[in-house]
């Protein structure tokens, strides 16, 4: 969804993961509201690793944020997991699954919206995209066979616009 592209119907709320100074300052703000209306500890450790997520240019696996935050001192890879796992379950940041890296998310999703994430195999950008239209379609799919999803987050591996471009 570059320039001159339409959204699909159905589809907005279109977010890049590429974060600027300034935006990695908006996220942690928000985090630290979210940890604060829901009652959350926000520890240094929590607030490290998310720190790192809002800093980076793409998305981070458990191993890279382990070995960064091991620069300032040893962390196990427990440490992380724990952290990423909080993070997660207070809706702070997401877990690409095809990367099994993860990337922070500073917006609140609809109830009956599904998060579809565009994942280019050549540079590793993901875009962000909510869609209330696949969300019904995944919900009628899924009623066919009787199964109630908990959570609703659809990977889509391809090619960017920008790389596409530069081919």
């Amino acid at each position: 969804m570059g320039k001159g592209q339409a959204a699909p119907e159905g589809a907005h709320a279109h977010h890049h993961h590429h974060h600027e100074p300034h935006e990695a300052e908006q996220l942690i703000a928000h985090a630290e509201q979210v940890c604060r209306e829901k009652g959350l500890q926000f520890t240094p450790l929590r607030r490290r690793v998310f720190e790192r997520l809002a800093a980076s240019a793409g998305p981070l696996g458990a191993y890279d944020l382990v070995e960064q935050l091991g620069r300032e001192r040893r962390i196990s890879p427990i440490s992380v997991y724990r952290a990423l796992e909080f993070l997660m379950e207070a809706g702070l940041i997401h877990r690409i699954a095809l990367r099994n890296t993860y990337l922070p998310c500073a917006h609140e999703h609809g109830a009956g919206e599904t998060t579809v994430f565009l994942v280019c195999s050549t540079c590793g950008n993901v875009d962000e995209l909510a869609s209330s239209e696949i969300a019904r379609d995944l919900a009628g799919t899924a009623a066919q066979v009787g199964f109630r999803p908990v959570s609703r987050a659809v990977e889509l591996e391809g090619e960017c616009q920008s790389c596409r471009e530069s081919e």
